[in-house]
């Protein structure tokens, strides 16, 4: 059965954003990563030197079954950023089958913004905006198999 988790967008905070729910909730990051931790990739513009150091993904697991997610927006997705609907909900796939059938069903008459792919840090991924407007991101982890 998939998992449902909310990924959230800072424009630049993310890193203040997540120490602070860290506070809150306790835990640590089992993840974080950085802008410039991303290879360079064929057809994008080089990454401006002041998103370097912003998160291009951070994780905090709040519960067993709950992972509060985030990332600094920029770039050609910051025109885009609109405090308070800078969000998207993110589901976890316990596998490739099951990832295809969520994202094709979901993006119906949606826009996908990204096409489900492998992806550099080892994850089938892909995100769209349905035909309601609200954004997801749709990925499985064949690492983190049961």
């Amino acid at each position: 059965m998939a998992s449902v988790n909310i990924y959230l967008n800072f424009n630049g905070n993310c890193e203040e954003a997540f120490n602070f729910y860290k506070s809150v909730f306790g835990g640590e990051f089992p993840y974080i990563g950085r802008f410039k931790d991303m290879p360079a990739q064929e057809g994008m513009p080089p990454l401006p030197k002041e998103m370097e150091d912003k998160i291009m993904h951070v994780s905090l697991p709040v519960s067993k079954e709950t992972v509060l997610m985030g990332s600094d927006t920029g770039g050609e997705w910051a025109p885009s950023f609109v405090q308070g609907n800078n969000f998207s909900i993110s589901i976890g796939a316990d596998s490739k089958e099951e990832a295809d059938r969520l994202f094709n069903g979901l993006s119906n008459g949606g826009k996908v913004t990204m096409p489900l792919n492998d992806t550099f840090w080892g994850d089938y991924f892909g995100m769209f905006t349905d035909k309601f407007g609200i954004n997801w991101m749709v990925s499985f982890n064949k690492n983190a198999q049961k």
